[in-house]
C-alpha cells in the first residue's frame, strides 16, 4: 500500500494488533479524501495507540491518559479554518477515563473525529479489564472472565446527539468507514473492534473477534448520521483588555528601601490575611517600590491557615515567594503550625510573633507584640503589617494609612491611633 501520511517501515505494534489496521486505513481513508498533509491534527492519548505518533507524517499531538479529546476539542475550536480534520486516537481505557471529555465535545458537537480502539482492555499496562469489557471476556488480571456487562458506548455518544457515530469490527479493509466518519461535519465517533494478541488471545483460545462482539450484544451499523454543522464559537473582535483597565496606584511617597525586603505573613482563614497583605502591597507601590504577592491556603479556604508570601523592591522583581524570608509575621497558632518548619530553618531575620503564641525553636531573632489584644482578630494581619512597615522602615506608613482610611476599611477601625501606639 502506498503510504502518504504515515511513513513508510514497519508500524510500532505487535505482530497481529488491530492498530496497525487503523493506522494504515485512516491513511487510506485520509487519501481517499484527499485531505491536504498538514491539515491533519492527530491527537493521541495514552496506550498502545499512541506510540503512533512518530509515524505518522502529519501534526501530531500526544495527550494524557483520558484528556486526548479535550485537547482535540481545544485544538478544534481554536482553528480558523474548518476545512483542517482533527482526529482523536483513543483506547477503551482511555475513553472510560475521559468519558465526560468525550460526552461533553459529543454533546457540543465540535469538529473532530475520534477513532475509538477498542480492544476490550488496558494493552500497555498488564491487560486489565476496561468499563468496555464485554461480560466472560478474560484478562491476564481477570483469568475468571468480566463478571461485570460492559456499556454501549456508541449508544451513549449518540444519545449525546453528536453528528455521527458508528462501530466497525476491526478487520480487512475499513477505510471507507473511517472515510465516512472523517467526511461528517461536526463530531464524529467511530469505535472499531479489535484483538490485543498479546494479552487478549492468550487469555481466550479461540476466540473470534466478530463472535465476542455479537454476543457482547455491540450492534455494528450506524448508531447517528445527522451530519450537523459543528460548534462554532463567538469571535470577539473587541475585547477590552484587563490590564489597561486596571487602576494605576499613584506614587506620593517615597521609600527609602535600597535592598529587597522578603516578608511571610501567616495567620488564621477569614482573618483578612490576604486583604491585608494586598493594602500592603498597595502601599509599598505609592512609595515607589515594586511589588509581588503569593498567597497561600488550603482548598478548604474558611477553614486552616492562610499566608502571603511579600517581596519589595526598588528594582524590578521576576519572581513571587520566597524560602528564605527576612521578616515572619505570625497571627496565630494556624500562622504557626504553617510557618514552623520555615522558621526553625531560619539563621537570620526577624520573626514577629504575636504574644499569646509559644515562642518556636529558631535561629532567627523572635520579637513578641500583642497583635490580637491590641487590634483584635480581624485586623490583626492589618496591625502587624502596619507596626512593619513602621519599624523596619520599609516605606511611610502614611502611605498604608491613606489606604485605609480612603478604602472600604474606613471606619472599621482607628488606623492612626494604632499606628501611633507602635
Amino acid at each position: 500500500m502506498h503510504r502518504e501520511y504515515l511513513h513508510e517501515g514497519a508500524l510500532p505494534f505487535c505482530l497481529g494488533c488491530g492498530h496497525t489496521l487503523i493506522a494504515e486505513n485512516i491513511d487510506k481513508a485520509l487519501q481517499s479524501l484527499n485531505i491536504p498533509l498538514l491539515d491533519v491534527i492527530l491527537v493521541t492519548d495514552i496506550g498502545c495507540h499512541g506510540i503512533i505518533d512518530k509515524s505518522f507524517k502529519t501534526h501530531t499531538v500526544h495527550g494524557l491518559h483520558g484528556r486526548s479529546i479535550a485537547l482535540a476539542s481545544g485544538i478544534s475550536l481554536s482553528l480558523t479554518n474548518p476545512e483542517k480534520k482533527v482526529i482523536v486516537f483513543i483506547g477503551d481505557g482511555g475513553a472510560t477515563i475521559g468519558l465526560q471529555h468525550l460526552i461533553d465535545s459529543a454533546h457540543k458537537n465540535f469538529n473532530l473525529t475520534v477513532v475509538l480502539h477498542n480492544n476490550m482492555l488496558y494493552g500497555m499496562t498488564g491487560g486489565q479489564p476496561s468499563e468496555l469489557t464485554p461480560l466472560g471476556f478474560k484478562t491476564p488480571t481477570l483469568p475468571e472472565g468480566n463478571k461485570i456487562k460492559g456499556f454501549d458506548i456508541c449508544e451513549v455518544v449518540a444519545s449525546t446527539g453528536a453528528s455521527y457515530v458508528s462501530r466497525v469490527v476491526g478487520i480487512g479493509n475499513i477505510s471507507e468507514q473511517l472515510a465516512e466518519a472523517l467526511s461528517r461535519k461536526g463530531f464524529s465517533l467511530i469505535e472499531v473492534m479489535e484483538i490485543c494478541p498479546s494479552y487478549a488471545v492468550k487469555s481466550n483460545p479461540g476466540m473470534k473477534l466478530r463472535q465476542v462482539t455479537e454476543d457482547a450484544g455491540l450492534s455494528v451499523k450506524v448508531y447517528a448520521d445527522h451530519n450537523i454543522e459543528g460548534f462554532r464559537p463567538e469571535i470577539k473582535s473587541e475585547t477590552q483588555s484587563l490590564i489597561d483597565t486596571m487602576p494605576v496606584i499613584p506614587v506620593g511617597y517615597r521609600s527609602e528601601r535600597s535592598v529587597p525586603a522578603k516578608i511571610l505573613i501567616a495567620g488564621s482563614a477569614g482573618e483578612g490575611v490576604q486583604s491585608a497583605a494586598e493594602l500592603f502591597a498597595r502601599a509599598a507601590i505609592a512609595s515607589g517600590l515594586n511589588v509581588t504577592k503569593k498567597g497561600s491556603y488550603p482548598v478548604t479556604v474558611g477553614i486552616g491557615f492562610s499566608a502571603s508570601d511579600i517581596i519589595l523592591s526598588p528594582d524590578p522583581i521576576q519572581y513571587t515567594g520566597s524560602p528564605d524570608p527576612d521578616y515572619v509575621i505570625i497571627t496565630s497558632t494556624d500562622g504557626l503550625e504553617y510557618t514552623a518548619g520555615l522558621i526553625k530553618k531560619m539563621n537570620h531575620g526577624v520573626v514577629y510573633l504575636d504574644e499569646s503564641l509559644p515562642t518556636p525553636e529558631t535561629k532567627a531573632t523572635v520579637v513578641r507584640i500583642d497583635y490580637r489584644k491590641t487590634a483584635g482578630a480581624r485586623n490583626a494581619a492589618i496591625y502587624s503589617l502596619l507596626g512593619l512597615a513602621k519599624r523596619e522602615k520599609l516605606f511611610p506608613t502614611e502611605a498604608m494609612l491613606d489606604i485605609l482610611n480612603q478604602g472600604k476599611l474606613s471606619g472599621k477601625a482607628d488606623w492612626n491611633k494604632m499606628a501611633e501606639g507602635i
